[in-house]
């Protein structure tokens, strides 16, 4: 079998440097090329990765099987739209969209061309959540009761801290990836949400502070702080974190604490240098199980494009909780 030509569509993201060192190294996908908006942009991260570089989209979507969509948010509807007109299969960053419309034309564009979303929740490979997971599934904490989970990073800067582009701040880039693990572990769909917000750390017009309230149908609570807290001389990025409370006992999971201790005298201060899966590398290759039409169980438990909406549902409902001082009620109209 020849391996399927993958696409990356901006590499405005974080993650994009990841995926592309995924797919280089990978015998059945293979890198092909890569196109930005932002064509110096793109043409520096061609330079240096050696992907060739396409001067549009759609140039890039003739000459593909799939594409990796990895843009500013306010980006990702348009370039799945285009990418599943075009036949194109779709892994996408999250949060999956920046508004409840956009979302739902990305899935109604899918399904029109025949094609698959993919949300680009890496996290769900993590050895740890999949331990937590498989302990909740066998009942050994008794009738879930409450949930308290954390994922508190440094501020990335940049685009992420430009509302207009990102669709908010540290909430909506941080409260997805829970919630979806929540929906995961929970098998529930999240009935309500409440949140507070604050730009306590940068002061400035973006959200860095962040406590999230989730109620689930199952009845299960939840409190999440999706912030970017974390400081410069912080040791990690940041953390995802659950502490899950049942009937008859609790776990605990740390998903990143696969780390050696460096402590340098270069930088000034200690870090923590992971070792173990890579969850990206990980992702991909259940997305490819997926493209190949392989029934694995890695491919069943990538993320769709609905569970991308309805995690970013969340996040939306939570800023509109900001906004009104109540509890939001989902589904959002």
């Amino acid at each position: 079998m020849n391996p399927l030509r993958i696409g990356i569509m901006s590499i405005a993201h974080l993650h994009a440097g990841s995926y592309v060192s995924c797919l280089k190294n990978n015998l059945r996908g293979k890198i092909v090329g890569l196109a930005d908006h932002e064509q110096e942009r793109a043409q520096r991260f061609a330079n240096s990765s050696g992907v060739p570089y396409f001067d549009s989209y759609e140039a890039l979507l003739k000459v593909v099987d799939a594409v990796v969509i990895t843009s500013e948010n306010i980006k990702h509807a348009e370039l799945a739209i285009m990418a599943a007109n075009a036949g194109k299969h779709i892994m996408c960053e999250k949060p999956l969209m920046t508004n409840i419309s956009e979302g739902y034309k990305m899935l109604e564009a899918a399904k029109a061309n025949k094609v698959t979303i993919s949300t680009a929740f890496v996290c769900r490979f993590s050895p740890a959540m999949a331990r937590l997971r498989d302990v909740i599934d066998k009942d050994e904490l008794g009738e879930i009761i409450a949930v308290r989970g954390t994922n508190r990073g440094q501020c990335p800067g940049g685009w992420f801290t430009e509302p207009e582009l990102a669709g908010g701040g540290a909430m909506i880039d941080h409260t997805v990836h829970v919630t979806d693990l929540l929906r995961w572990m929970l098998k529930s769909e999240v009935k309500n949400v409440y949140a507070e917000i604050g730009n306590n750390m940068y002061h400035s017009n973006f959200d860095d502070t962040a406590m999230v309230s989730l109620e689930f149908e199952n009845g299960v609570f939840a409190s999440l702080d999706s912030s970017w807290s974390r400081p410069k001389s912080n040791p990690t990025w940041g953390d995802v974190t659950m502490r899950v409370i049942g009937t008859q006992g609790f776990a605990e999971m740390d998903m990143f604490n696969q780390v050696i201790v460096h402590l340098s005298d270069e930088l000034g201060k200690g870090t923590y240098a992971g070792w173990g899966t890579n969850v990206d590398n990980q992702t991909i290759n259940a997305w490819l199980d997926l493209l190949e039409g392989k029934d694995t169980p890695e491919a069943k438990m990538l993320a769709t494009g609905e569970d991308g909406f309805k995690a970013a549902e969340v996040a939306l409902g939570a800023y509109q909780s900001t906004r009104t001082h109540a509890t939001t009620n989902l589904p959002l109209k």
